[in-house]
């Protein structure tokens, strides 16, 4: 199939498509910014001093947010519900997260607690496989942000957790 336009010019189908859809990293970075404001309109992480944070919501299912280092233009946090894996004695799902101020971009690092990116996938992974992966991550913290905000949670249900109760 091909396409006729002005000055009878005729464009292969497939050469629109690319031309008129974001490719793969357009389409990671976009995934960054709507992450980015998904969280900073949900919890305001940028706003929140480093400690151990929970939302509730009377559903059953608490979510904690960890505020692990604030840097000028980055926050580092990691996101859970307070169940533990009886499998891996880790939180489940949970991700970490670096949010990029300047950039207004949010990335799910990893969704694994304790693994990074090349244990995951491999020391040598073709970059196929690194940005595959990475969509899969980010597209998982983009749906599991909005249902977070669909059951109610926010900054106005985040209550921060005393040193000695984060600890435990």
């Amino acid at each position: 199939m091909q396409t006729v336009l002005s000055h009878r010019r005729i464009i292969p189908s497939r050469a629109l498509a690319r031309a008129l859809l974001p490719g793969r990293f357009d389409w990671l970075m976009g995934l960054y910014a709507e992450n980015h404001k998904r969280l900073a309109r949900l919890f305001a992480p940028q706003r929140l001093m480093p400690g151990e944070y929970v939302s509730s919501v009377d559903d059953g299912l608490d979510v904690q947010l960890s505020v692990h280092e604030r840097h000028p233009y980055t926050v580092e946090l990691g996101l859970s519900y307070c169940i533990i894996d009886s499998g891996t004695g880790n939180p489940a799902p949970s991700a970490q997260l670096r949010m990029y101020l300047d950039a207004q971009v949010a990335e799910a690092l990893h969704c694994e607690p304790g693994r990074d990116l090349w244990q995951v996938l491999g020391p040598l992974a073709p970059a196929r496989n690194v940005l595959q992966h990475r969509l899969r991550m980010n597209s998982f913290l983009n749906r599991w942000l909005e249902y977070l905000a669909e059951q109610g949670h926010s900054i106005g249900t985040l209550e921060r957790l005393p040193a000695d109760e984060a600890a435990a």
